[in-house]
């Protein structure tokens, strides 16, 4: 696989060995157990994949590139290039400035802008509308476009179903910069398109497939989630799902066994091939490895987890809500989260709200913590999260703990979880 010019400072020392001895003693793939970090009185189980991507190490090359060529320019970016806040402050503090939040609402006005000014796109693409914009005031952002390959696939794939006259169904988050992006091609492709948020959506917007609910109900129900003109009694024979990249790839996969058998009940097991379009997974290949990485974590018996990203990270979003399932789980943004061994302030993702948990710590810490009662705890991070944060967490955590063994001892021991 390509390689790509990232600056030094992302690498680490310790996470850049986790990842060479896996490489080495995995080169295929195949072993989804963690990465034991033994420092004495506590063990890390390091995540098999995690951190940068190759959309999001292609999008930081091109990134620095436009910095490093473009001296003196005005140099824009239409939104957020990843989520993560370490990497766009870094930008910004370079110069870079963003056009959008990533909500799409405005920060600077498209009006400033000159032929002579670089807009970068994001690695989610951009909306069909914003680049004719950007193009018919002369700007080219060909050069600059960071958009991930994986999910141009998705749009192929879009393409190819529309071709066939099927609506599209997109899984994803309705306002994500990536979902609006691959909602408006797909727009163009079918001409009838919904998104659902999960299998609860999914789950309502059966019963308008399936005739047990109005037009009105419909359009009341999913505002601003379906293209315009789209009408339930013509536009729900014919069907095909595609997905947001970073969505739980199980999910994706009950989503559209789900809506097969609801158009199955509708048309008979006969008829299906010509009204549901087998389309295969188009989730990219690291959220499917990170995803299968913490299921590995989980099925160790560490004593809590902590995942670290950006917060409006939806990739990450879905690492926490697996290790919820087992641990008492913590979504940070970077080691400064932790303020000391009995508070840290984490991302409460489903509520959308920072918060603050005392004795994080403790219950085990005060278990007079040794060689033979170690402390345990599970570390991964989202695609966009620099390697470097990592390290600067356990960094952390060992001063807190104190008495740990030093890092060089600990990367000559490296192990998996047995």
């Amino acid at each position: 696989m390509k390689t790509f010019n990232v600056p030094e400072f992302y690498r680490s020392p310790i996470i850049a060995k986790v990842k060479q001895f896996r490489k080495l003693q995995d080169p295929r793939k195949k072993d989804n157990n963690p990465t034991v970090l033994d420092f004495g009185p506590v063990k890390y189980y390091i995540a098999r994949h995690f951190g940068f991507c190759f959309g999001v190490e292609n999008a930081i090359e091109i990134a620095f590139k436009a910095i490093d060529e473009n001296p003196g320019k005005n140099i824009y970016l239409l939104s957020e290039m990843i989520h993560n806040p370490s990497v766009n402050k870094d930008l910004t503090e370079r110069g870079v400035r963003f056009l959008q939040d990533t909500m799409g609402e405005q920060l600077i006005s498209f009006d400033v802008l000159t032929t002579d000014d670089i807009v970068m796109i994001p690695a989610f693409g951009a909306p069909l509308q914003l680049l004719k914009l950007l193009n018919d005031k002369g700007i080219k952002t060909e050069a600059y476009n960071t958009t991930c390959p994986f999910v141009e696939r998705v749009w192929k794939k879009s393409e190819q179903i529309g071709k066939t006259e099927h609506s599209i169904i997109i899984h994803g988050k309705y306002n994500h910069e990536e979902t609006r992006s691959t909602f408006s091609r797909s727009a163009i492709d079918s001409k009838a398109v919904v998104v659902v948020r999960d299998m609860d959506e999914t789950m309502r917007l059966s019963e308008y497939i399936l005739g047990n609910k109005t037009q009105k109900e419909f359009e009341e129900e999913f505002k601003g989630k379906f293209t315009e003109g789209f009408k339930i009694d013509k536009h729900f024979d014919k069907l095909g799902v595609i997905n947001q990249t970073t969505m739980l790839a199980t999910e994706t996969s009950e989503i559209a066994e789900y809506l097969k058998t609801v158009l199955i009940k509708k048309f008979g097991e006969n008829e299906i091939k010509n009204h549901f379009s087998e389309t295969h997974d188009t989730l990219c290949y690291a959220t499917n490895e990170n995803q299968d990485a913490t299921y590995g974590l989980m099925e160790t018996d560490a004593d809590l987890a902590i995942v670290v990203g950006g917060y409006n990270s939806s990739n990450t979003s879905h690492l926490v809500e697996l290790c919820e399932q087992k641990f008492p789980t913590y979504f940070i943004s970077s080691e400064k989260e932790i303020e000391n061994e009995n508070s840290i302030h984490h991302y409460d993702y489903p509520n959308k709200k920072k918060i603050t948990t005392s004795n994080f710590l403790s219950k085990r810490k005060n278990d007079s913590l040794s060689l033979d009662n170690p402390l345990k705890i599970v570390i991964t991070s989202g695609a966009s999260c620099p390697d470097s944060l990592l390290d600067a967490v356990i960094n952390k955590l060992n001063v807190f703990l104190g008495n740990t063994k030093n890092s060089e001892e600990v990367i000559k021991n490296l192990k998996t979880y047995e």
